[in-house]
């Protein structure tokens, strides 16, 4: 059996995850990374995607995130998520309903600067879209 570690997922909103974890991937913003045990120590800031974690009871959980950091040390694990949604809790009918939205606001768009925010939420969308599959 693998060896645990403490791991936290925390969001402005919530604390969405705190216990023993066997294995967490993190979308890092050069690329996903993976923290098992006696990880070296690091931090990294992270980018919009999914959260993928094993807890040391076997549970498994996926949480989109939106930008943040991470933070690896000898006492575990911690994700400080500028956003993090639990993935069982996104409504898939919701999400392409926005998706569209956002699409037509981006077609809409009359300039520049429209048209840039309008661009990162339907690829926020997009993503939660994607974390659905």
């Amino acid at each position: 059996m693998a060896d645990a570690f403490s791991f936290e997922l925390v969001s402005p909103e919530k604390e969405l995850v705190s216990g023993e974890a066997t294995e967490v991937l993190i979308p890092g913003t050069e690329g996903y990374f993976q923290v098992l045990a006696h990880h070296a120590p690091l931090m990294s800031t992270i980018k919009p995607g999914v959260i993928d974690v094993k807890m040391a009871d076997g549970a498994t959980s996926r949480f989109v995130v939106f930008g943040g950091f991470a933070d690896v040390s000898p006492a575990g694990c911690t994700v400080l998520a500028e956003h993090a949604t639990d993935v069982a809790e996104l409504d898939r009918a919701d999400i392409d309903r926005r998706v569209q939205e956002a699409k037509e606001d981006l077609a809409d768009a009359k300039d520049d600067e429209t048209r840039a925010r309008a661009a990162e939420h339907l690829d926020q969308l997009t993503m939660l879209q994607g974390a659905l599959q």
